[in-house]
């Protein structure tokens, strides 16, 4: 078992991971603001899976055999780059077509609260560069020969902190939809957020392990 030392300074360097602008940062922000808190709470509980699916095999080794791959890890990388510049183009052509009143109507129903959970989940496990962070940061949290129940209670851990701030981030900019579903603000959304998702898609893809 953690002690409550342990357990705190793994939620804060978790949390401190989480806040940092990044892919899942884009994508939980855009699903609330142009789809509602439900979306982004969607998306952040789909980023949440994908932070316990990472942690847990991290910690029984499965991740370091993808880190210590070559070929496995720019697989890896070069699909979710592929995926996030995928998701940053539908966002730019949405923004360039303009045509939300059917959105406007029917809210996240349409945009479907599985897919952005799915864009959430996906868009975590896709990125190499968290393998590489849980690969740093869990050995320093395990003992030398972990129990399973030691191994649970760290993933829990890391997917409890994840989750709280990203749905913490879904309502606060969840609450402010009816700003952001106005045409000419949700254009300039898509259009931001479109060039940062192909933005970190294409620096995923050149960068290095």
């Amino acid at each position: 078992m953690m002690s409550t030392a342990q357990v705190l300074a793994l939620a804060g360097v978790i949390l401190l991971g989480s806040m940092t602008p990044g892919p899942d940062f884009v994508i939980v922000v855009r699903n609330s603001a142009v789809s509602g808190r439900r979306a982004g709470i969607a998306s952040a509980a789909g980023v949440a899976v994908g932070v316990f699916v990472w942690s847990l095999v991290t910690a029984v080794g499965i991740a370091g055999l993808l880190a210590a791959s070559a070929v496995a890890y720019t697989v890896v990388k070069l699909v979710g780059a592929a995926y996030l510049g995928y998701l940053g183009v539908r966002a730019l052509l949405a923004a360039r077509r303009g045509d939300y009143a059917l959105d406007a109507e029917v809210g996240p129903r349409r945009h479907g609260l599985r897919v952005a959970f799915r864009q959430g989940l996906l868009n975590n496990l896709l990125n190499p560069k968290a393998a590489v962070f849980f690969i740093a940061l869990v050995p320093q949290f395990l003992p030398a020969d972990p129990s399973a129940l030691s191994t649970l209670e760290l993933s829990l851990v890391c997917t409890a902190v994840n989750l709280s701030w990203f749905v913490t981030l879904a309502v606060a900019i969840g609450a402010l939809r009816h700003v952001f579903t106005r045409q000419r603000v949700r254009r300039a959304i898509d259009a931001a957020m479109g060039t940062l998702m192909v933005a970190l898609g294409l620096r995923i893809a050149v960068q290095s392990s």
